[in-house]
């Protein structure tokens, strides 16, 4: 009786409302499966760094004000700059910084943007720093 040996013999259970299951389907139910599903998204979220935003000095400010006044007056010879600006993140506190290269179309002072000649736009509150070609960083 151990080993079954008084229903080995047996037959599966047939239903004549219940046509028998394909190997294929009888297989898909034991398949693995997501038991907790966004859980892997949600992990790697978290994983996910962010920089916190640096406040500036006045003393960089000042910087960033003079330099947005001398690319003004510079703006019909489309100057090459460099920008050190924040992005901030969409899903956490925090974001990162990056650096933009690029020739200065127009500086957009309603919406106060740094207009590109590629088109890219950069908000003038999170720039940190801009440099010219004659700067060193």
């Amino acid at each position: 009786m151990s080993n079954y040996d008084d229903i080995k013999h047996l037959k599966r259970p047939q239903y004549p409302d219940l046509p028998p299951m394909s190997i294929h389907d009888r297989a898909a139910q034991f398949s693995p499966f997501a038991a907790l599903v966004g859980y892997d998204g949600a992990v790697a979220e978290t994983e996910r760094l962010t920089e916190k935003r640096r406040e500036m000095s006045e003393e960089e400010i000042r910087d960033l004000n003079e330099m947005l006044a001398e690319l003004s007056e510079r703006l019909s010879e489309r100057p090459w700059i460099r920008v050190m600006h924040f992005i901030p993140d969409e899903r956490k506190s925090g974001g990162r910084y990056e650096e933009k290269e690029g020739n200065l179309r127009t500086i957009d002072s309603y919406h106060r943007m740094l207009v590109f000649t590629d088109g890219t736009k950069i908000p003038v509150d999170f720039t940190y720093y801009i440099r010219t070609s004659r700067e060193t960083i």
